[in-house]
């Protein structure tokens, strides 16, 4: 049996050359091998946090998780090592590929529980395995950001591990689910104990620090009314996107531009007692890299917090 490698036993001047810090690259996920991820560990920082022969302490490496889109635009870690080595923090950016639960799947990670995928669990696995590889870094409770099908699934995620996260960064969902507990999941959280084993605690929710983000011009349907329409078609959907987001083709019907989308999102919450701070980015349209600037302002201060600058 292969004996584990990690910075508990490797000296930090060999951490970098074993892939224990800097840009480590996608590894797969052993509880879901389909799934895998990627980290950036400042190597500085996180020496000092846990230099040889020295036990962690309480003064960890902050962990930010980056999630990506339907495009799987994850060699963004790049864009994030300037973050994580100032601050400092560590990145982890998982990769939930398509065709997970078919041909046609580029959505089954977005709602945390499909046909074959629970990317609820997958995530907290892969934190499992960064405390066991790097047990300085703090894993217990995280920072969260994910634009557009990244949005999607970190809304939800915040839904059912609000005690996880440090706060969370939600970026143009083109889907959201709301706290309505009269609609099934992914629509609302009626059953979510009877599929995750969860209930939705609201009063954990209002304590996590909530952002929203979102271009000014992303206002317009995805791809537009046409596609839409021809989806319904081929897939034989005739109900509303409620029913549809399980549909044996893979495809989630989306019905409405995101800005209008996010602003019901908020609405929906502040009538539970959910604050959250929402920001429209003039002059950008569905733009990860155009709003990212004011997603890095907002976590900046929270993560700094548990840095304890």
């Amino acid at each position: 049996m292969d004996k584990l490698l990690s910075a508990s036993v490797v000296p930090p001047r060999f951490r970098k050359s074993a892939l224990l810090a800097g840009h480590i690259p996608h590894k797969s996920l052993a509880s879901e091998p389909r799934v895998s991820y990627a980290l950036y560990v400042p190597g500085e920082a996180y020496n000092e946090r846990h230099p040889e022969g020295a036990e962690p302490g309480a003064n960890k490496l902050p962990l930010l998780v980056a999630v990506h889109g339907t495009r799987r635009d994850v060699f963004n870690v790049y864009d994030l090592v300037p973050l994580a080595d100032s601050t400092p923090c560590a990145i982890l950016l998982p990769l939930f590929p398509i065709g997970l639960d078919g041909p046609n799947d580029i959505d089954s990670y977005k709602t945390l529980k499909s046909k074959t995928l629970r990317s609820d669990l997958a995530l907290l696995s892969m934190l499992d395995e960064v405390a066991i590889k790097w047990p300085a870094i703090e894993t217990n409770k995280v920072f969260l950001m994910g634009f557009s099908g990244g949005g999607q699934f970190s809304h939800r995620f915040l839904y059912l591990y609000p005690e996880r996260l440090a706060a969370v960064s939600i970026g143009a969902p083109g889907r959201t689910t709301s706290l309505d507990e009269e609609k099934n999941w992914p629509a609302g959280i009626k059953d979510t104990e009877a599929i995750f084993g969860r209930t939705v605690n609201k009063e954990l929710i209002k304590q996590v620090p909530i952002h929203l983000i979102i271009g000014e011009q992303d206002t317009s349907l995805h791809s537009g009314g046409d596609f839409w329409a021809w989806v319904k078609q081929y897939t034989g959907q005739t109900g509303n996107s409620d029913t549809a987001v399980n549909s044996e083709h893979g495809i989630q019907m989306i019905e409405q531009g995101r800005l209008t989308t996010m602003h019901n999102l908020q609405d929906s919450w502040k009538e539970e007692g959910i604050e959250s701070k929402l920001d429209i980015v003039p002059g950008v349209d569905h733009n990860a890299r155009g709003v990212r600037s004011l997603v890095l302002d907002f976590l900046l201060p929270h993560i700094q917090q548990q840095v304890g600058k």
